[in-house]
């Protein structure tokens, strides 16, 4: 049988990796209409952005990235909760897209609490300054420096931003999120570690194991099609002197990977 990691290969090589993740989208878009419909009839007064903004940054299925996403929001608060007091602090959801948790933040955290989203995905920003209450939202660009100040944020959050980067983004955005973290500030990212191996090829696990990046390109960078998997080493080496925190490893959860969350304390 023809393996994930093989066919994702051919697509990308052919140059049909956004007609084949396009397919894939109408495919979810079908799997999912029934019951996207009971939910809109369930919840009038709870706005959804468009389906394919969904999709981009996460799936499309409005039930996990509505309540999923406060879940995901009350999970980190906890996390977070351990490392620092979250009052009158400011926060940046890095890579926010349509809002999934950055939405649910203004009602979990105290009123003191100044909440900020940035993406780069513009249509994804115009939703949601039009649709969300209690946030910030602006534009970065791919690559840094972005709007703000140096020392802006007590916490960063970055989940599943590094997952659709290149090396080098890598690296110069990290150096920007220290640049507007305040010092012993908290940087938490998510990142696809060892639980991916099962996706990856023969050549992309001896990489992995090497302690190198593995990025799967010939897309845009930034999109959901580009994927990036971290060692622990390799990650372990791009925060350095940084101090870690908290790690916690990636498991599986119904048989689909989980990524590592990485708590950083900038220096």
């Amino acid at each position: 049988m023809m393996s994930r990691a093989f066919f994702s290969l051919i697509l990308r090589n052919l140059g049909l990796i956004y007609f084949g993740d396009k397919i894939r989208y109408i495919l979810h878009y079908l799997k999912n209409f029934g019951a996207n419909k009971k939910f809109r009839q369930s919840n009038p007064g709870i706005q959804m952005p468009p389906d394919y903004l969904i999709y981009e940054s996460f799936r499309i299925d409005y039930n996990k990235y509505y309540y999923g996403g406060l879940e995901t929001g009350k999970w980190l608060i906890s996390m977070l909760e351990k490392h620092i007091v979250l009052k009158n602090i400011a926060i940046l959801d890095w890579g926010c897209g349509p809002g999934r948790i950055a939405r649910h933040l203004p009602a979990l955290l105290d009123k003191s609490c100044r909440i900020h989203g940035a993406d780069n995905n513009a249509e994804s920003i115009k939703w949601c300054r039009e649709h969300i209450k209690g946030v910030n939202f602006s534009r970065n660009s791919m690559s840094p420096p972005v709007m703000f100040d140096d020392s802006s944020f007590d916490i960063i959050l970055g989940i599943s931003v590094l997952t659709h980067l290149s090396e080098k983004m890598h690296d110069a955005w990290f150096n920007e999120l220290l640049r507007i973290a305040r010092r012993n500030g908290i940087i938490l990212l998510s990142t696809q570690g060892k639980a991916f191996l099962g996706i990856l090829s023969k050549d992309e696990i001896k990489k992995f194991n090497d302690g190198k990046l593995v990025a799967r390109g010939k897309t845009r960078e930034g999109h959901r099609t580009y994927s990036a998997f971290h060692s622990q080493a390799y990650i372990k080496k791009l925060i350095y002197p940084n101090k870690i925190l908290e790690f916690i490893e990636g498991g599986k959860s119904k048989g689909k990977p989980q990524q590592d969350i990485w708590i950083i304390q900038a220096t």
